[in-house]
């Protein structure tokens, strides 16, 4: 049917934004989103600009500081931006940096060969969603300072107003971010700015960041690593045991193409290989990864080969037996990466590969010729992962064999939904026999499956793939889920799109969280990064008044609720002690139903830190576990990873 109010549409209808205006207008566009990611995004696209600096070999020492309202600077003694009038604008270089977009010294033939960040568009960004932005610079013996407030708008032209040290240059920038853009917080996390800061001073090896928080009880960090991702190996190693006492590092240039890469192998199962590109987080990989492991792979057969290890009719090893164990970081530093992937976080340079292959190859094949009491060990080790190979294959035929949880205990069979559209069905893993009662009578039969679990399942992070798909409960999740596991994996036959871990509001259930997640961590990494897991939040009290019954999470909704009633209000508060108290209607109508529940989704920002909170929590080491649970454990009341 036409609508005749609205025929009239002609170019007074087009909006167009002028320069930071249309960052204010649409922000996830430049910066991903508003909330805290977003928040914190402002920092790194300043601390880039100084980062870029140290690349060029112009900045030894960065400092980041939180100041008080939230306010944050950072200093760098690069070289300072340019001070003088840009030929395009008509306005100073520094006004013009932090006013227009794609204006810097990244583009084109400007003064970087290679920059970090992403896009590029940092400075302005930042200034457009602030309440204020301060720049100073130091050149040339003078102090040069502009400051913008309200989305980018420059109060004053850039002004003399002082002078310095004739040798001394560098740029300090402050600003804080505007409320009315950042409604959720513009509160900074200082272990989040602080395990970034530390990744980019691995990253960059000599330079110096000074991280310090003044809002209150002041803290500090010193950043410096002479030894590059070296020392970054030797600390995501520190909670495991090494089988080769070396860090095996090589650097190489070549085509203007610089490639380190530094590894470790360890006695755990799993492998944990982490790639940067002008130190960005490569996490969902690209030619540089796929040159090293390629190399790797011939590399270590070559070798078996030569020296006896593999007989002439021997079956090769495989990728996933060389990289069992082993700990690496990869780090490109390129002046033109080209992104691709889905969040522009894989590289495709197709030249890459050779490159990173060709340096890698070098490196490990002079290491294990030099050194051939630490490649026994290593030879020991990657022999004993085919083995285990050969066994979990066993296992994982056994458990297609079985069928879809072909098992004679009726308790622990899956309670299927009737869709089988997996992108509105979703999977409950329930703990304990009195909990699935209510969960499969209060599920919503169409699309919410239930599988129960009997207490702690088997930990992940001490037992090798053949273990563990020795383990009947583990096998049954794996059968539930239908990707397959391992070498098998295959994302596009999973068959619910949200995977809900649905257990007590207490410690035990806590425990049977984390030894879940970890499984799926370390087993089904896709799924925890494409974000189909999920914790269901049980409430943790009911509240009773007349005929109402109110349940609430925690105790801050409880006071908050009880403030809000009547001051005579005759209140009932009974705490929950787990989901088998509950009866089927009331676990539907607080846990599981779509309208009503909570659930927090399990996402993995940071897969460095991740993984050593699970080698933490999970692995042999106790000392460091009872050190992180003492220093931990008064600053939450519940503890969810």
């Amino acid at each position: 049917m036409e609508n005749i109010n609205n025929l009239h549409y002609d170019s007074s209808d087009i909006q167009v934004l002028e320069g930071l205006e249309a960052v204010r207008k649409r922000p996830g566009m430049y910066i991903g989103t508003t909330g805290s990611k977003g928040l914190h995004h402002l920092v790194w696209e300043i601390v880039d600009n100084a980062v870029d600096e140290a690349l060029a070999g112009y900045c030894d020492d960065i400092e980041i500081t939180i100041e008080k309202n939230n306010i944050i600077t950072v200093k760098d003694d690069g070289r300072g931006i340019p001070i003088d009038i840009h030929p395009k604008t008509g306005v100073s270089t520094v006004e013009t940096v932090y006013t227009v977009l794609h204006a810097g010294g990244k583009f084109g033939n400007g003064g970087y060969k290679v920059s970090g960040g992403l896009h590029g568009v940092g400075a302005s960004v930042v200034n457009a969603l602030s309440s204020f932005l301060e720049v100073t610079v130091y050149k040339e013996g003078k102090i040069y300072f502009q400051r913008f407030k309200n989305g980018g708008k420059p109060e004053d032209i850039l002004k003399i107003i002082g002078e310095c040290d004739i040798n001394r240059t560098g740029t300090t920038v402050s600003f804080k971010a505007d409320p009315t853009i950042f409604e959720e917080t513009i509160e900074y996390d200082y272990d989040i700015l602080k395990n970034r800061t530390r990744e980019l001073a691995f990253l960059n090896k000599g330079l110096r960041f000074i991280l310090t928080d003044e809002r209150e009880d002041t803290k500090k960090d010193i950043f410096i690593y002479e030894g590059g991702i070296s020392e970054y190996v030797n600390l995501l190693n520190k909670n495991k045991t090494p089988i080769h006492k070396d860090i095996i590092y090589f650097e190489e240039t070549e085509e203007d193409i610089k490639i380190d890469i530094s590894l470790q192998y360890t006695d755990t199962y799993t492998e944990n290989i982490y790639s940067f590109v002008n130190n960005i987080n490569t996490y969902e990989g690209g030619t540089h990864d796929e040159g090293v492991k390629r190399a790797l792979t011939r590399i270590i057969n070559n070798y078996a080969k030569t020296n006896g290890y593999l007989k002439q009719n021997d079956e090769a090893l495989i990728g996933e037996d060389v990289r069992e164990g082993l700990t690496m970081i990869i780090s490109v530093k390129h002046p033109n990466p080209q992104f691709e992937g889905q969040t522009k976080t894989k590289l495709g340079n197709t030249e890459i590969r050779k490159i990173s292959d060709n340096i890698f190859s070098n490196g490990l094949e002079r290491y294990l010729l030099e050194n051939p009491e630490e490649a026994r060990k290593i030879m020991d080790k990657v022999f004993s992962a085919a083995r285990a190979r050969m066994a979990a294959k066993k296992a994982r035929e056994l458990t297609r064999r079985k069928g879809l949880l072909d098992i004679s205990n009726q308790w622990e069979k899956l309670t299927d939904c009737s869709s089988k559209d997996p992108t509105i069905s979703e999977i409950f893993i329930v703990e304990g026999r009195s909990a699935e009662g209510p969960a499969k009578q209060g599920r919503d039969s169409k699309t919410q499956a239930v599988i129960p679990i009997r207490g702690k399942i088997l930990n992940v992070e001490k037992s090798r793939l053949d273990r563990i798909l020795g383990n009947e409960e583990i096998r049954n999740l794996i059968t539930a889920f239908g990707t397959g596991i391992g070498e098998e994996f295959d994302y596009t036959k999973l068959r619910y799109y949200k995977i809900i871990i649905m257990t007590d509001a207490d410690v035990d259930g806590s425990h049977i969280r984390t030894l879940l997640l970890t499984f799926l961590y370390r087993y089904f990494k896709p799924l925890v990064e494409k974000g189909h897991v999920y914790a269901a939040q049980p409430p943790l009290f009911r509240i009773s008044h007349g005929k109402t019954q109110k349940y609430v999470l925690n105790e801050k909704e409880r006071d908050e609720y009880i403030s809000t009633l009547p001051e005579n209000t005759k209140v009932e508060i009974v705490r929950m002690k787990g989901l088998g108290e509950m009866d089927a209607i009331e676990l539907r109508e607080t846990t599981m139903s779509v309208n009503s529940r909570t659930l927090i989704r399990l996402n993995v920002e940071d897969a460095i830190v991740a993984d050593e909170t699970f080698q933490l929590l999970m692995g042999e080491e106790v000392e460091p576990r009872r050190q992180f649970i003492e220093e931990n454990a008064l600053k939450v009341r519940n503890l969810d990873v």
